[in-house]
């Protein structure tokens, strides 16, 4: 065949990661073997699957591995699998582009600090480019199973601007990736140095990573004739599929190292759980909860998922049916004996296994969970993370909401600051005498919720308020309504209820808010069809007003979530309430001229309005009101 060569320009992005590699000093070299033999397990994976329905594209050859070879005179290092290999079009595509969606993500991410920025490569599925960590140039030769051997490709690069790719070739399917070492990296051309790389990294990798090992001729040993033994290829791996062996034979370094393969994080996990299912229904699990977000976390276009194997055998990464989407930053695998080797994803959708495997798993799931609790530290390193899309739980799984409740943390009246947080269920050990519902705020920010008026009251008795400031707080609030058999009470709706007022206390009370029926009346007048109500407010203490939403309306919260949503919102009037006590009030009560009570009117609307939503409808009114009292004042 013809050798056509074409010369390629690296997508930004990949110029980009280049340059950072080449030209970054990496603390760890060694881990561009353990990317590279982790690439070439998962081709071998893919291959195994797809030879489910074709077997042919074995080609006779059924023993898949990874080999390593060295050569020191050339100075090159070369990691071979036949595995799945990749077409012309596949190379060019995988090797020259970052295929992962999320490359601004990436770079956005770089601190300019070497040993943080390289770090990354593993979390972004680029491994492949750490080769050029120690490598000056890297060939690669690819063929296809299936196609025949004119169909092999060569890409070979130098790690700048630009790569080229090369017709060739070659009998052998799979994939060879050359290593072209720089002079201060050949300690990677040491078979010692090699093998303990791949004990330390790929040891539970479930096909054997190989090396050469030359024979001996023929000798004399204490007068006996030791015959010459051949050159052999040997593994240097356990090449045992880690989840099948019993937990006891597992150190937490082998579990630690498996995760960091399946998950191509570069961090420990927070914590792990491996379990075997046996009886009605057989499966092996093992899940991890990683200690760091992915950069695609929120990427609705990404899938999550754990890796499925049937019967041991590959059969498709994130594979989404095993969990639901609140957990999708839950790593691992699922190994089930009772779904069929030649699995679809439709078969996943519809299947009782499925569903089943899906129920357990979550509760696992939720059991690490709990279990990592325990450890507040820890804990809170989780939340801090994943906190955010563990709030999902409640509106999207019913069946497990109890149990999601108590893995969340709001900060709250009593803690000093945002990061730290109480669980529900602190929260309701430290609950007053007498005390039955759980408070809340929501609000847009931390210390707009921490400063809120309609705390006042309740601070003022000690009562707990948790703080809530994120933007799925108000659709987590309205799926979770109680806890513990006691209801959650948004502090800016309706009435607090806090019926600890003695009888004389009550009658005061009542006497006030009849005597104020003329003022509430002159305010609603004054207002109109801005307000639903005017009430005599009974959560104030040092502000002169403040708006509620009343018992069954849209919350100011949720109207903003809907509205950053492209959701239609029904009109909303809010509940105007006066603090009866404040100066402010009480002169307005003697205001006689209507223009100037109309005037402050307005004006403490639109205070309490800006206090609650953190915005006006109509900025400039509220200036110029302001600007017009101000002269009057200073006249």
């Amino acid at each position: 065949m013809s050798a056509q060569t074409e010369t390629h320009g690296f997508q930004t992005e990949v110029s980009q990661l280049l340059k950072l590699v080449t030209h970054s000093l990496y603390s760890n070299k060694e881990i561009f073997l353990r990317e590279l033999v982790s690439n070439a397990a998962d081709a071998a994976d893919k291959l195994r699957y797809k030879a489910l329905e074709n077997a042919d594209l074995y080609e006779g050859d059924g023993q898949l591995r990874v080999r390593l070879v060295v050569d020191k005179d050339a100075g090159t290092l070369s990691v071979i699998d036949n595995g799945i290999g990749m077409t012309r079009d596949e190379v060019i595509e995988h090797l020259g582009t970052i295929a992962k969606s999320g490359t601004a993500d990436f770079f956005s991410q770089l601190s300019g600090d070497a040993a943080k920025d390289s770090q990354l490569i593993g979390q972004f599925g680029v491994g492949f480019y750490s080769a050029f960590i120690v490598a000056d140039r890297v060939t690669v030769r690819s063929r296809a199973a299936g196609h025949g051997p004119d169909a092999g490709v060569e890409w070979i690069s130098a790690g700048e601007g630009d790569f080229t790719v090369t017709n060739i070739d070659k009998p052998q399917r799979g994939t060879e990736i050359i290593l072209h070492l720089r002079d201060e990296d050949n300690e990677f051309l040491d078979e010692w140095r090699l093998k303990q790389i791949i004990t330390k990294y790929s040891d539970h990798i479930s096909i054997p990573v190989e090396m050469w090992e030359e024979g001996t001729p023929e000798r004399e040993e204490d007068g006996e004739t030791i015959a010459a033994t051949e050159g052999q290829w040997n593994a240097i791996n356990k090449a045992t599929a880690l989840w099948t062996l019993a937990k006891s034979e597992i150190s937490d370094d082998e579990y630690k190292a498996f995760y960091k393969h399946v998950a191509h994080d570069w961090d420990d996990p927070l914590i792990w759980a491996h379990n075997k299912v046996e009886g009605k229904q057989e499966y092996t699990s093992l899940l991890y909860i990683p200690s760091s977000a992915p950069f695609d976390l929120w990427n609705r276009d990404n899938q999550h998922g754990l890796k499925l194997y049937v019967q041991r055998v590959f059969i498709m990464d994130e594979a989404k049916q095993f969990l639901p989407q609140y957990l999708r930053f839950v790593k691992g695998l699922v190994d089930s004996n009772d779904l069929p080797l030649n699995v679809s994803r439709e078969i996943l959708q519809d299947s009782k296994v499925t569903q089943s495997l899906r129920t357990a798993l979550t509760k696992r799931a939720l059991g690490m969970l709990s279990k990592l609790a325990k450890d507040e530290e820890a804990y809170q390193t989780f939340w801090n993370q994943f906190g955010t899309v563990l709030k999902e739980g409640p509106a999207e799984d019913m069946g497990n909401k109890e149990a999601i409740a108590k893995l969340l943390r709001f900060a709250s009246t009593h803690t000093d600051e945002a990061a730290a947080t109480v669980s529900l269920e602190q929260y309701v050990e430290r609950m007053k005498a007498g005390q039955d519902k759980i408070y809340y705020i929501v609000a847009d920010s931390f210390n707009a919720a921490k400063n809120s008026p309609h705390l006042e009251l309740l601070r003022k008795k000690g009562i707990e308020v948790l703080l809530l400031s994120e933007r799925i707080d108000e659709w987590l609030m309205s799926h979770l309504t109680e806890f513990d058999g006691k209801p959650l009470v948004s502090v800016t709706r309706g009435d607090l209820g806090l019926d600890d007022l003695s009888d004389e206390e009550k009658a005061e009370q009542e006497k006030q808010e009849e005597a104020s029926k003329p003022l509430l009346e002159r305010f609603e007048s004054s207002l109109g069809e801005k307000v639903k109500a005017v009430k005599v407010s009974h959560r104030l203490t040092d502000t002169p007003a403040c708006i509620v939403a009343d018992e069954h309306d849209m919350s100011s919260q949720m109207i903003k979530l809907m509205q950053a949503a492209g959701q239609p919102v029904p009109e909303v009037k809010p509940v105007f309430e006066l603090n009866l006590e404040h100066p402010l009030v009480m002169k307005l009560a003697d205001e006689q001229d209507d223009a100037r009570f109309d005037s402050w009117a307005q004006l403490l609307l639109s205070q309490a309005t800006l206090a609650e939503r953190g915005s006006l409808e109509d900025p400039s009114e509220f200036v110029s009101q302001l600007n017009a009292l101000w002269l009057e004042l200073s006249r």
